[in-house]
Parts: structure tokens; C-alpha cells; sequence
């Protein structure tokens, strides 16, 4: 038996809790994982919270992501001691996730932990820090070099954000920080963001075309913010989106995309190719700065968790949360 979080669902009304669970009751899988650290995400808070249907299958142990130590294996690239990293594959949502001692998973989902990433900082990456990545990848595949001008990045305190622009900056893009939080300017600033922008400048309803501003951007926010950020892109700039904490909605007009060769990328994390999210993780381990990546994130005990996930969607928290589930594993 082992600890987990568990969301239950009984008549349309949703329960979350710590339960000690069995190896048994796991998901079926090749590979089974003890978990050493998961993470506290957006997406992992609306399901434990329950503001949003993120959970499509009861009962559901939360946690999008995970990195751990390979105990069981029936997968051809994995043997017992590997230590790997998971994000994403419908995880938490549609097949139990990372917020318990134990998982299995198909191996196919896996990621072996590239050298000199330790399984906390795995997870101080997490999710979030992939998608950072496979955005900054997705400006680069698209001809926005450090020379174009500034990135705009939306919800630059939360996770994505963060690690975005510690990425940005160590690429040498100057970086404009989005965010609604005054009152962490010196934060994002020690991450590499040499202005800061209110968000306010992105509210109200959208223009076909503003000025031009910034020669690219990394959005998590959708709807309204994301129009007004088209608008505002320069001549053959590129936004790569990949959130809706404003929502799904996008009040946009086709003037950015016919008018100034504007480029919109989605960004999706969670069905992202192996091949894709395996040159992400290399290039995290080669490029992100290690004490940049300490200093944004904090570590949140795991009986925490339930009672910190409304304050991460009522945007108190910053940068990464880490729980340790097992940290003697290294």
C-alpha cells in the first residue's frame, strides 16, 4: 500500500482526498515507476479543485507529470533502476498521474532522464518547462531570432512563463514580462527580463491592428490577451500559444495573419511526438540555467497539495511547484 491523491466523483459532485492505494488498483502499463517527485500544474489544480472538467475518468490519482525510478518492466528500452521523466498523455486526466508513490504507464509516454538532470530538477522543469521549451523551439523554427526584436511572454510569474524566459534570455532574445503582479518585477527581472509589462496593456477588446511591438511572443492566456497580442506583433513575428487561462475563446481579426505575415503556432504538449519531446528535454538539459531554475521554484509537501491548489488558480503561487514524493531517490 502507498499514498495518493485520489478525486472521486458520487451523483455529480466531486470528492478529493488522501487515500493509501494498492499496486493492484494501478492503471494498466508495461512500466512501473516509483515516483520520487511530481508537480502542483494549472491543469492539476482545476482537478483537484474541480472548476473545470479536466478529470474524465473516476476515480483519478491527479499529477500530470512525474520522474521516478523504473522498478517494472515489460517495455524493450526500459529496465529496472532507469531513471525517466513523463509529461503529459492524457496522464491525471484520463489514466492515474504522478501525485502517489507508484505509477504505471506505458513506456511509450517515457522519457529517459537526460545525464545531469537530477529527478528533482526534472520536475522543477516538469510540464510546464517542457511547453516552455517546445514555445521557444517553435519561435526558432519560425525565423524569430534574438535579432528580430523582443518576446512578449503572457503570465510571466507562473510556470511556463518563468522558465520561458530564462530560456529566452539564455538564447540572448531580450524579453518583455507580461504579467499582473507588479510586485514580482524584481523576480522576473533575475530570470532575464529586461522590461515589464502590465497586463492591463492587453485588456479591453481587441483592435484589428495596433502598433507593432514586440517581434514575437510565448502565451498562455488565450482569448482577449492573445488578440491584442496579435495585433501587436511586428512584420513576420510569430506568437506560440499554448494556454487558455483567459479562456478558449479568441476575439481576433485576420488583419495580423494577411496584413503583416503574422504567424500563429499552437503549442501542444500532451500528444507532442516522442521524437519532438525527446529533443525538448535535451535541449532543457543544455540550455536552461540551473540556478535560474532553483530560484524559480519552491518545493510543497505532499499532504499540501489539495489545500494549495486554489491558491495556484487564484494566481498566489509563482514559478514551479516541486512535491517530493520519494527525494531519497536522488
Amino acid at each position: 500500500m502507498f499514498d495518493a491523491i485520489v478525486i472521486e466523483k458520487a451523483d455529480e459532485t466531486q470528492s478529493v482526498s488522501y487515500q493509501q492505494v494498492s499496486t493492484a488498483q494501478l492503471p494498466e502499463g508495461d512500466v512501473r515507476v516509483e515516483v520520487a517527485y511530481s508537480t502542483l500544474n494549472y491543469k492539476d489544480a482545476l482537478a483537484i479543485t474541480g472548476r473545470a472538467p479536466v478529470v474524465r475518468t473516476f476515480p483519478m490519482v491527479p499529477g500530470i507529470d512525474f520522474s521516478g525510478v523504473v522498478r517494472e518492466s515489460a517495455h524493450p528500452d526500459y529496465k529496472p533502476g532507469d531513471r525517466v521523466v513523463l509529461n503529459g498523455w492524457g496522464v491525471g486526466e484520463t489514466h492515474w498521474g504522478g501525485l502517489a508513490k507508484e505509477a504505471r504507464v506505458k513506456g511509450d509516454w517515457l522519457v529517459p532522464l537526460p545525464a545531469g538532470i537530477s529527478l528533482r530538477r526534472a520536475m522543477a522543469i516538469g510540464t510546464a518547462g517542457y511547453t516552455a521549451m517546445l514555445c521557444v523551439m517553435a519561435l526558432a523554427r519560425n525565423g524569430v531570432t534574438p535579432e528580430r526584436g523582443e518576446i512578449a511572454v503572457t503570465g510571466a510569474a507562473g510556470g511556463v512563463g518563468s522558465v520561458a524566459i530564462a530560456l529566452l534570455a539564455g538564447r540572448g532574445y531580450q524579453v518583455a514580462a507580461v504579467t499582473g503582479r507588479a510586485e514580482e518585477s524584481d523576480y522576473l527581472k533575475s530570470l532575464g527580463a529586461v522590461s515589464i509589462v502590465d497586463r492591463v496593456e492587453l485588456a479591453g477588446k481587441p483592435r484589428a491592428l495596433n502598433k507593432e511591438r514586440w517581434a514575437g511572443a510565448i502565451d498562455v492566456a488565450g482569448s482577449t490577451p492573445l488578440a491584442n497580442l496579435l495585433s501587436m506583433i511586428r512584420y513576420g513575428g510569430t506568437v506560440a500559444a499554448c494556454g487558455l487561462a483567459a479562456g478558449m475563446d479568441l476575439p481576433a481579426s485576420v488583419a495580423p495573419f494577411i496584413l503583416r505575415g503574422v504567424a500563429l503556432a499552437g503549442v501542444d504538449s500532451v500528444m507532442c511526438p516522442a521524437k519532438t519531446r525527446r529533443e525538448a528535454w535535451r535541449l532543457l538539459a543544455k540550455e536552461l540555467d540551473l540556478d535560474k531554475l532553483d530560484a524559480l521554484s519552491v518545493e510543497l509537501p505532499f499532504d499540501k497539495v489539495i489545500e494549495t491548489a486554489p491558491k495556484f488558480l487564484d494566481g498566489r503561487i509563482r514559478g514551479r511547484v516541486v512535491v517530493p514524493i520519494a527525494p531519497e531517490l536522488g
